[in-house]
């Protein structure tokens, strides 16, 4: 592996601008690539020098307390701040609770981030060469767009009391890193600061506690950025909002910096567009604080996380492997990278793991005594809703960058890679699931290739072969709508995906919800005064599209609404629509069929009030290869009062054999 490295002497760099203790710098990031690696990372482009490549590593200490130890590539134990300096990163960051015990002296967990962690911290970063960016949450536990909770020390203090113990607080705390050397790069007023901060809500004054927390930062620290955070990008209205206010109260601050998880925050487009509006709008550097993703979908210390194979309503853009989590870092940065005035990306938390994996009571003793879970027990005395019901290990254990035991992953690697490039032949590294919907009365013929995600994120099709006999085939046929789990493999890997049996519709756009007519025609031969697809979820029958009529005048509302549908299996086929409406008088409406333009088939319908929906079916419906059938319903009502009305929705054309 070949490495050159930039050696700080102590000579040659003090670390602190006035009295107190200097670190000697071991070694700094590695200044070429690092060669050998299997990972394939596409290089970002104009990446600058000066990019933050960050890690939060918050929990480190925690973890070490419980029993966890961590290993170079080489296989040997090693200070992980010198692991992480050597793959690339450049900046360090920990959170900072002011108090995050309870009366007795009991951790709530999530390391216990308190001011003397942090220095520790800082300390072995600052001496592998990496800057400390310090994340002041202004509470005793965890802050973030749900919770914004005031230390409890500062419960009872107004608004001016409150300002000057935040200052204090960060004035001290920072003293205390300056006093023993350490390197701070960055710090953040308040985390994830959607909206609240320190227990207050009003943005004056949210703005006014910040300006405090800036304050300390200049008078201790000089020359390190000031950051504020946010989170939800994909909420670009809110981002305008916040960035606003920091411009109209005047909070001093250099950095706008937003968490950006993919699986929740939206597209990179939007974020780069949303950051890139606010500095130009208010020429501040911006950057992503916080990013992350699984490795795996597994758990690997007996304690659910945040995000798995099994988690709905989450975007997955990126396989669960670890080419895949490398590929998302890498996007990451160069999206960041190729934003206005964009410096940086950190991940969140890439240290944390299990602290053992034999059993979660062993795990749970560990989580208590040290405070390396999310929460212990003792976290409900400050946060009886959350820490208090929901206390116990890590959620993000499948989103680090060591494995269970310690080990780097590759992905760790991409740090440096993003700046060189590391293009290796791109080979098979997971298979997406297959989602198949076949009709009941149908054939179901399995795909013979799935759609393979490369490392280099790039999809090809690959041959498969499904664990699926006939005997399956028949219970799917025989089993009515279902939907069945089906596995196999392909490329040598696990490939899964889903039968969903329907009856299918052979009717398109059958509930209008594509928002038009297409393919569906119309015939007015009374001049209807409304005849149109209404977006109205009060009058559907399903979803919130429908077509509507109404007209006035006495024997206006006459026409047919009929779609017109060629290349059916030979087969028995039922058509099923439905109708509802009023003032009708005299009327003759119904549902129809026609095969090649003759009529096999009518059923009779009717329209009586608000709500009251008529569902008919015209049946045996009998089609030969290569015949079109025309399905439609016929609307004649000559009117009374004030005019005949009506709704029509969800066309059905299944097989019946």
């Amino acid at each position: 592996m070949k490495k050159r490295w930039t050696v700080l002497l102590l000579a040659a760099m003090m670390l602190t601008a006035c009295a107190g203790k200097t670190i000697e710098v071991l070694n700094a990031i590695p200044t070429e690539k690092i060669e050998g690696s299997t990972l394939y990372v596409k290089k970002v482009e104009n990446l600058p020098d000066g990019f933050i490549m960050g890690m939060d590593a918050s929990s480190v200490i925690a973890e070490e307390q419980s029993g966890v130890k961590y290993y170079n590539f080489a296989g040997e134990e090693q200070d992980v701040f010198k692991t992480l300096a050597e793959n690339g990163i450049t900046h360090i960051r920990v959170r900072v609770w002011n108090n995050p015990y309870d009366a007795e002296g009991h951790g709530y967990g999530g390391g216990n981030s308190d001011v003397e962690k942090a220095v520790e911290i800082g300390k072995r970063a600052t001496k592998y060469g990496m800057k400390l960016i310090v994340d002041f949450h202004y509470s005793d536990f965890w802050a973030d767009p749900g919770k914004q909770m005031v230390p409890l020390a500062w419960k009872d203090m107004d608004i001016d009391k409150k300002t000057d113990a935040l200052f204090a607080f960060t004035r001290d705390a920072l003293k205390e890193m300056k006093r023993e050397g350490v390197a701070v790069g960055m710090v953040q007023l308040g985390n994830e600061t959607n909206g609240a901060m320190c227990g207050e809500s009003d943005f004056q004054k949210i703005a006014k506690l910040m300006q405090a927390g800036s304050k300390a930062v200049r008078k201790v620290y000089p020359d390190a950025l000031v950051a504020v955070h946010f989170a939800n990008p994909e909420k670009a209205d809110a981002y305008n909002g916040y960035a606003s206010k920091l411009d109209i109260y005047k909070v001093d601050y250099d950095v706008f910096a937003s968490s950006y998880y993919p699986f929740w925050h939206g597209t990179l487009e939007n974020l780069s567009d949303v950051l890139s509006g606010v500095a130009d709008r208010y020429g501040k550097k911006v950057m992503v604080m916080e990013t992350s993703y699984p490795y795996t979908g597994e758990d690997t210390d007996f304690s659910g996380n945040t995000i798995s194979d099994s988690t709905a309503n989450i975007v997955k853009d990126y396989p669960f492997t670890v080419q895949g989590q490398a590929n998302n870092v890498r996007n990451v940065i160069d999206a960041v990278a190729h934003t206005k005035n964009g410096i940086g990306v950190v991940y969140w938390e890439g240290t944390w793991i299990t602290v053992g994996t034999s059993s979660r009571a062993e795990n749970q003793l560990k989580w208590e005594t040290y405070g390396s879970g999310w929460a212990t027990s003792y976290g409900g005395s400050y946060d009886p809703k959350d820490a208090g019901k929901y206390y116990g290990g890590c959620a993000v254990d499948n989103q680090a960058m060591f494995d269970a035991t310690g080990h780097p992953l590759e992905s760790l690697r991409v740090w440096n890679l993003v700046r060189y490039g590391n293009e290796v032949e791109p080979t098979v590294d997971a298979i997406r699931d297959t989602d198949l919907e076949f009709d009941l009365k149908g054939t179901i013929a399995l795909p013979e290739t799935v759609n393979a995600v490369l490392t280099s994120n790039e999809l090809a099709q690959v041959p498969v072969e499904w664990n699926v006999t006939e005997a399956d085939i028949a219970r799917m046929h025989e089993g009515g709508t279902k939907t069945y789990k089906i596995t196999g493999v392909a490329a040598g890997l696990p490939a899964a995906g889903t039968v969903s049996m329907v009856k299918f519709n052979y009717v398109k756009n059958p509930g209008f919800e594509d928002g038009s007519l297409d393919p569906w025609q119309t015939e007015d031969r009374g001049g209807a005064d409304q005849l149109y697809i209404e977006n109205k979820l009060t009058d559907s029958l399903n979803g919130t599209y429908h077509m509507h009529f109404w007209s006035a005048a006495k024997d206006s509302v006459d026409f047919s609404l009929f779609q017109e549908i060629g290349d059916l299996p030979a087969g028995t086929y039922t058509f099923t629509i439905s109708i509802m409406g009023g003032d009708a008088g005299d009327a003759e409406i119904f549902c129809y069929a026609l095969v090649d333009g003759v009529e096999t088939g009518r059923t009779p319908m009717k329209i009586t009030s608000y709500g009251n929906w008529d569902t008919q079916t015209v049946e045996g419906i009998k089609v030969a290869a290569g015949q079109t059938v025309t399905v439609g319903i016929s609307v004649k009502c000559s009117g009374a009062g004030s005019g005949a009305w009506g709704k029509i929705d969800d066309g059905l054309l299944n097989r019946q054999d």
